[in-house]
């Protein structure tokens, strides 16, 4: 030590911070993961098969003078019963927990996507003019991404260790 109490040959630096990655960083390790990749592509053929159950259920009940608007609910209601069992089963079954948990947020993730679907429905028909069933096609895929992401990260995430 000297006079002024440092020791020689060591210079003092403050300690190093370790930060957390941003959000840039984890969207950008997510989108390079073949695993999520992987998943979104289960997501989706469970997607097309609930989307031709969505459709099918669609036009049977709206030519039953049903509503366009309240068959597509009814229409939701069957598909999403649909999608929920197949990824529960396939696309997310490494983090499948709690089965009435993991259903109530599925539920509630295709909720919050059937609003943004009657949305884009109404505005597609009644807006821009495009047929019914033309419009319930696009109004699915549109709201896809939402649907994929709220389930990912909330209805199927992984149990905190």
């Amino acid at each position: 030590m000297t006079e002024s109490g440092a020791t020689l040959g060591l210079v003092e630096r403050p300690a190093a911070t370790i930060e957390p990655p941003g959000p840039g960083t984890r969207i950008a390790s997510s989108l390079r993961s073949g695993r999520n990749w992987q998943q979104l592509g289960k997501f989706c053929v469970v997607g097309a098969v609930g989307y031709l159950v969505n459709l099918a259920v669609y036009e049977g009940v709206r030519h039953a003078g049903v509503h366009y608007l309240v068959a597509a609910t009814c229409s939701f209601l069957v598909a999403v019963t649909s999608n929920y069992t197949w990824n529960r089963l396939w696309t997310f079954r490494e983090q499948r927990g709690g089965i009435a948990i993991q259903g109530m947020r599925f539920f509630v993730v295709s909720l919050v996507a059937l609003g943004a679907n009657l949305v884009v429905l109404y505005l597609l028909v009644s807006v821009a003019g495009v047929s019914k069933l033309v419009a319930q096609a696009i109004a699915i895929v549109a709201v896809t991404p939402l649907n994929f992401v709220g389930n990912k990260l909330w209805s199927f995430r992984r149990a905190s260790t």
